[in-house]
């Protein structure tokens, strides 16, 4: 009866529903209720491309794949927030290669088949992403087909199958490597030059010209220039793709840094000054540090030079010619730190590394097994084949571990960068017991291991809470409207900060970082609301006010009126001194005269080359055009250049060599490249793509 009862409830509840819905489609015309449909359905999209949503649930899915691949490939179970950033932007690139790219290549007639994946995986024209994979590269950095064959025998013997996951994730992105490779090479293979426009091409720009000229500048227009509203609506018109945006906000913020206080300061000095006298004299090194200090016991082994990083103080300590016990103590921006050498060693930087692993009961035939490899009966390899536990693949052969630094090495087998070379031994590690073998090493260095005690002062409770009440304050009289929020701040000295068209997917305000929270508040509220606190990492306050919204398409005319009105003026004043310049020097028959008219000097420029405006530099590209195309020894002008009004004439020209073949065919693949770089930015425009990301992550 129980169920039975829950059962009629829930239909309850639904015919309910049923019912306004039906009596909102009486009093809400058919557009109206489509478009609240429309917008509850689109809050849970992450994005749209020809139409289509991406629902946030199927992305969220995706990105969980491509962060297991990124966690196997960096041998990790954490992922920073770069790589998480990483990790969206591939998730993303993977539905545009879907359904986007991948879909108008074939359409095209592009197809990558199977045979054509096997042979780019392991046959003769392998790709890149195998080749310069390190997993199937050999000791010396060099692509192994062997360690490609390795890697699937083993994925074939993986139970977790992580494997499995990884290679087929590498075939997915061979396939998508192999579709963009044949669809930009239908461009490629179009942008093509024909002997007779390689030859014209550098015939062209090996010829440069000598020149005098004056140059008029422009000026600023005054209150003569005038620009109907008229002009403005058919300038916007007209241009009105320049004009396109993406949606944005404009923000005001006040920032409440939580930094340590006078007294938080003390307080880490005295808290160092209290331990220093045993820092100076413990011989438990790495217990003391883990009770005394901010930072544990580094066992890492610094050669001279290597400690100045940390700080220079220190290296003149370790390794200069003073013999004091410890260090002084140091200020490094509130950071007090004090160092202690605690062991010197000769020992080499890497050194190659063969192990047998004994585990259980094994563990007993340690001294045995080491007779015998010592006194040559068998290999360390056949051993190892026969009685280690780790059964990986080795560099060369079983047992190798291959070469080992500080840096890469397995814990407890740090002896092996200064035991003797050839002489195997036995090491316990928490990995059991090793039979180890150093079968080379590099130089010997000296080396220190140097402890350092550090105490860093950090903001207390109460400084935390003074910060807080100072944002506080500011937010609790502003009650969310930004007149009162601009008279708290006055009251309080303080001059916010500005953030102009800021998008939803932007993470910075001005120079601070992981802002997600402050443009997310943002995109949520209305104009003339101002926020309530917003914490980022747990050492800002903002305190944000939204002064504009900017939405997604076409700039209104009001908001870009003023940089149209001050285009048309600056056309009109050059055009303006254009006609001055041509009628004041009416009849002038040389330069020097032209010169005196326009009360200027002339000035000479040998060797413009219409080749590249970018070896002109300073020059106006107006200007280097005209140069190119005037006739020689004819006083020419005005020009209307980008800065002012050229008047010149061309002296003489030369014909060199210093545009080669070589410089015109670098120059078409430079614009074929941009064509590529154009591919996808088309197709996504096209496609009307909508990248609604930023309100998720």
């Amino acid at each position: 009866m129980a169920v039975i009862e829950k059962i009629r409830v829930k239909l309850g509840v639904l015919i309910t529903v049923l019912i306004a819905i039906a009596l909102l489609s009486f009093i809400l015309d058919p557009t109206t209720l489509q478009t609240a449909f429309s917008f509850m359905s689109s809050k849970n999209k992450v994005g749209e491309i020809g139409g289509k949503g991406i629902d946030y649930t199927e992305f969220q899915k995706r990105v969980d794949y491509y962060t297991a691949i990124t966690q196997m490939a960096n041998g990790s179970s954490a992922t920073t927030e770069e790589q998480n950033i990483a990790i969206q932007n591939m998730a993303w690139q993977s539905y545009l290669d879907q359904m986007l790219f991948i879909k108008n290549a074939r359409n095209a007639g592009v197809n990558v088949g199977e045979d054509e994946i096997l042979d780019l995986v392991i046959g003769d024209m392998v790709s890149p992403l195998i080749s310069g994979n390190p997993i199937f590269m050999d000791e010396n950095g060099v692509f192994s087909p062997e360690r490609v064959r390795d890697f699937i025998s083993q994925m074939n013997q993986d139970p977790s199958g992580n494997l499995r996951i990884y290679w087929d994730f590498l075939q997915d992105r061979i396939q998508d490597q192999q579709y963009y490779t044949k669809y930009y090479s239908l461009f490629t293979a179009s942008d093509f030059m024909n002997p007779l426009m390689l030859a014209e091409a550098i015939e062209e720009n090996n010829v440069t010209s000598n020149v005098d000229f004056v140059m008029v500048p422009f000026g600023i227009a005054d209150s003569s220039i005038t620009v109907s509203e008229s002009e403005i609506s058919n300038y916007y018109s007209s241009h009105k793709k320049n004009y396109r945006q993406n949606a944005s906000r404009d923000i005001q913020y006040v920032v409440f840094e939580v930094v340590p206080s006078e007294s938080d300061i003390n307080y880490a000095s005295d808290a160092i000054e209290a331990v220093y006298p045993e820092f100076g004299t413990t011989e438990n090194m790495k217990n003391f540090l883990m009770r005394n200090s901010d930072e544990p016991f580094n066992p890492y082994y610094f050669e001279e030079g290597e400690l100045a990083s940390v700080s220079p103080v220190f290296d003149e300590y370790a390794f200069g010619e003073g013999n004091a016990e410890v260090s002084e103590i140091i200020d490094v921006n509130n950071r007090f730190m004090a160092a202690r050498v605690v062991d010197v060693r000769n020992m080499s930087d890497s050194a190659y590394v063969q192990h047998v692993l004994l585990q259980g009961a094994d563990e007993a035939l340690a001294d045995s097994l080491l007779s015998v490899i010592s006194s040559g009966k068998n290999t360390l390899a056949n051993v190892a084949m026969a009685y280690s536990a780790d059964q990986s693949m080795g560099e060369v052969e079983k047992g190798d571990i291959g070469w080992m630094t500080q840096y890469r090495m397995i814990p407890g087998m740090e002896s092996v960068l200064y035991a003797q070379i050839n002489k195997p031994f036995i090491l316990k590690t928490d990995y059991g017991t090793h039979i180890v073998n150093v079968k080379e090493r590099t130089k010997s260095k000296l080396k220190k291991q140097v402890a350092i005690l550090v105490k860093e002062a950090v903001a207390s409770k109460e400084t935390f809470n003074d910060f807080y009440a100072k944002a506080n304050a500011i937010a609790a009289k502003s009650e969310g409207k930004y007149e009162l929020y601009t008279q708290a701040c006055q009251e309080a000295g303080l001059f916010p900060l500005t953030a102009n068209r800021v998008e939803e997917s932007s993470r910075q305000l001005g120079t601070y970082n992981n802002t997600k929270e402050v443009t997310r508040w943002a995109f949520d509220a209305k104009v003339g609301e101002v926020s309530p606190i917003i914490t980022v990492d747990n050492e800002y306050f903002f305190v944000a006010a939204l002064t504009g919204i900017h939405k997604e398409g076409y700039a209104p005319l009001d908001d870009v009126r003023s940089s149209i009105e001050m285009i048309l003026k600056n056309q009109k004043l050059a055009d303006k001194k254009v006609a001055e310049v041509a009628e004041k020097i009416s009849g002038a028959t040389s330069m020097d005269q032209i010169a005196r008219i326009l009360e200027t000097s002339v000035s000479s420029r040998d060797g413009i080359a219409f080749s590249s405006v970018t070896r002109q530099q300073g020059f106006d590209p107006a200007f280097i055009g005209a140069v190119s195309g005037a006739p020689e020894g004819q006083i020419t002008g005005p020009v209307k250049g980008n800065l002012g009004v050229y008047v010149f004439v061309v002296k003489s020209r030369d014909t060199g060599a210093f545009y080669t073949e070589d410089d015109a065919r670098s120059r078409e693949e430079m614009m074929t490249q941009y064509t590529l770089n154009t591919v996808l930015p088309v197709m996504m425009e096209e496609a009307d793509v909508k990248d609604n990301r930023a309100r998720f992550y």
